[in-house]
C-alpha cells in the first residue's frame, strides 16, 4: 500500500500440511500449528487486506486452499478441518464485501506436482498430480475481468486423481 497506493488481488497461499496420525492420535502440537497455519493466517490476512481491497471498488481474494477441505480423508482430521475453516473464512469474506465489489474464492487442488511433494512420497504417480501452472493459470483467470462475475466459489482442481 505504501509503494503503489491501493490493493486489487490478494492470493492468499499461507498454508502448511501434517497428516498421518488419527484424530485419537493427534498432538495438541500439531492441531495448533494446523489452526495456526491454515485459519488463523487466513483471518489476520484478511483482517488487514479487507479495507485496501474494498477502497479498490473490484478487490479480488483468491486462496488455494486443498481438496481436503470437503473431502477429508482418513489420518489427516486437523488438516482437513483447519481447511474447510479456511474456506468458511474466504466465502464469508465475499458475502461481507460484495456491496464493495470485493469477489472472494477459493481453489481446492488435490496434490500438487510440486517437488517437496515427489520427495515426500518417491512411490505416487505423479502423472496424476495437478501441475501447479494449472493453478497459476485459473487464479489469473479468476484475477482478471473473465472472474469478475465469480464470487463465493470453491472450485475443485483434482488432476486425475477424480
Amino acid at each position: 500500500m505504501a509503494k503503489l497506493g491501493r490493493l486489487d488481488v490478494l492470493v492468499h497461499t499461507i498454508g502448511g500440511f501434517s497428516g498421518g496420525q488419527s484424530i485419537v492420535d493427534t498432538d495438541d502440537a500439531t492441531y495448533q500449528r494446523m489452526l495456526e497455519l491454515n485459519v488463523n493466517a487466513t483471518f489476520y490476512v484478511l483482517r488487514a487486506a479487507i479495507d485496501p481491497l474494498r477502497q479498490s471498488g473490484d478487490g479480488r481474494i483468491i486462496a488455494i486452499g486443498s481438496r481436503a477441505a470437503v473431502e477429508p480423508g482418513p489420518r489427516v482430521g486437523a488438516y482437513s478441518a483447519s481447511k474447510a475453516a479456511m474456506v468458511s473464512f474466504i466465502r464469508t469474506a465475499g458475502l461481507e464485501n460484495r456491496d464493495a465489489g470485493v469477489k472472494a474464492n477459493v481453489i481446492l487442488p488435490g496434490t500438487m506436482g510440486t517437488p517437496a511433494n515427489r520427495k515426500a512420497m518417491p512411490k505416487a504417480d505423479f502423472s496424476k498430480w495437478v501441475q501447479p501452472a494449472a493453478v497459476a493459470s485459473l487464479i489469473v483467470w479468476l484475477a482478471g475481468s473473465a472472474g469478475k462475475e465469480i464470487n463465493g466459489a470453491v472450485i475443485p482442481v483434482y488432476g486425475s486423481e477424480f
